[in-house]
């Protein structure tokens, strides 16, 4: 079992989140790629003291940058999880 600070790297705060956090109480986690839905739901339930109902994961590929030359970069590869609260939970991210 991984360390639950090496599990979630941050809370993302974004239009689509806050979208997310105020109709269905979700959450949106940058995590470790290797990570799985039980060790983030064990890693949230244990740093936050939250209950966690449901934990939906997806792998966002880096994208292909250019900068003023004709050679091409990468942005990393990164994996980000929605993890919805019981009902009556919260988070206060601010």
């Amino acid at each position: 079992m991984k360390d639950i600070y090496q599990v979630i790297d941050t809370v993302l705060i974004s239009e689509k989140a806050t979208l997310l956090q105020e109709k269905n109480n979700e959450y949106v986690l940058k995590v470790a790629p290797s990570a799985n839905k039980l060790e983030i739901k064990r890693a949230v339930e244990q740093l936050f003291g939250k209950k966690v109902e449901a934990v939906r994961t997806l792998n966002v590929s880096g994208k292909t940058k250019r900068e003023r030359r004709a050679d091409e970069g990468k942005t990393a590869s990164w994996k980000k999880a929605i993890v919805r609260l019981k009902e009556g939970e919260s988070l206060d991210l601010v």
